[in-house]
């Protein structure tokens, strides 16, 4: 079987930007289609020069200009592709059939993703609360634990973010700082506690601390042995870890 092409992953993980070539088709309007897909114009436009350049072949033909912002029809391939995309839209409306194999559906896209981030946490969003052009987005993990991301306004709007939905949540293992049991955090910061699971040292660099949380899930954070020495950290003994909302990552299902 072919490795997938870049345009396939597309298809697969931004369904919302292959649906706009139905718009397109519909609508013979970027200006038009845009408005139906619920985009911007700046965005649909983006989106189709995204497209285009991940196709072997162009897939929207457009005519820029005119009050109404150019003409736009699909080209044959990508009269194709939208076929394509309503095929997979019925398979995965058959996949989808009940909360269960909606449930599993979302497990296989959080086991696929590959990231550089040691620490990848499944949490759904609790509240997003605005801070200028900013917003503080509070989650809930397994268990009932709790953590802050900070992100972008946009970035919550790209992601489309709200109570409710799904999200992972990912640390890279050098921004955990390790305290004490009985230390205080820094205020604003996020702090889970735990207990060592085990210390990997390493011969030319930070040693691997592996932390388990009352909830199951496993950090992985990086210390410095001096540092290690002056926390007694030994497996099996209570700790702490944080990091700033700033430090974490979101990522969501497409």
């Amino acid at each position: 079987m072919p490795l997938p092409t870049p345009l396939s992953q597309h298809i697969i993980r931004r369904p919302q930007r292959i649906a706009l070539l139905a718009h397109i088709a519909e609508q013979g309007s970027i200006t038009r289609a845009a408005k139906s897909a619920g985009l911007s114009y700046k965005a649909a436009w983006d989106a189709i020069d995204e497209l285009n350049n991940l196709a072997q072949k162009p897939l929207v033909e457009r005519n820029v200009g005119g009050k109404g912002g150019g003409g736009a029809k699909l080209t044959v391939e990508g009269e194709r592709v939208l076929r394509l995309y309503q095929r997979l839209q019925a398979l995965q409306a058959q996949v989808l059939a009940s909360d269960e194999a909606a449930s599993d559906f979302n497990l296989l896209g959080r086991l696929m993703l590959r990231t550089s981030a040691r620490n990848q946490l499944h949490g759904r969003v609790d509240a997003i609360e605005a801070k200028g052009r900013n917003d503080l987005i509070h989650l809930r993990l397994a268990g009932g634990m709790t953590l802050k991301a900070q992100i972008t306004h946009d970035s919550t709007q790209r992601l489309e973010l709200e109570p409710g939905v799904e999200t992972v949540a990912l640390i890279k293992a050098g921004w955990l700082e390790l305290l004490a049991a009985d230390q205080p955090a820094t205020p604003g910061n996020n702090c889970l506690s735990g207990l060592i699971d085990n210390v990997l040292d390493a011969d030319d660099g930070p040693s691997e601390v592996r932390i388990s949380l009352p909830n199951g899930l496993v950090l992985c954070a990086l210390a410095q042995t001096n540092a290690l020495a002056a926390l007694g950290a030994t497996v099996g003994q209570p700790i702490q870890v944080q990091f700033a909302p700033s430090q974490v990552l979101l990522g969501t299902p497409v």
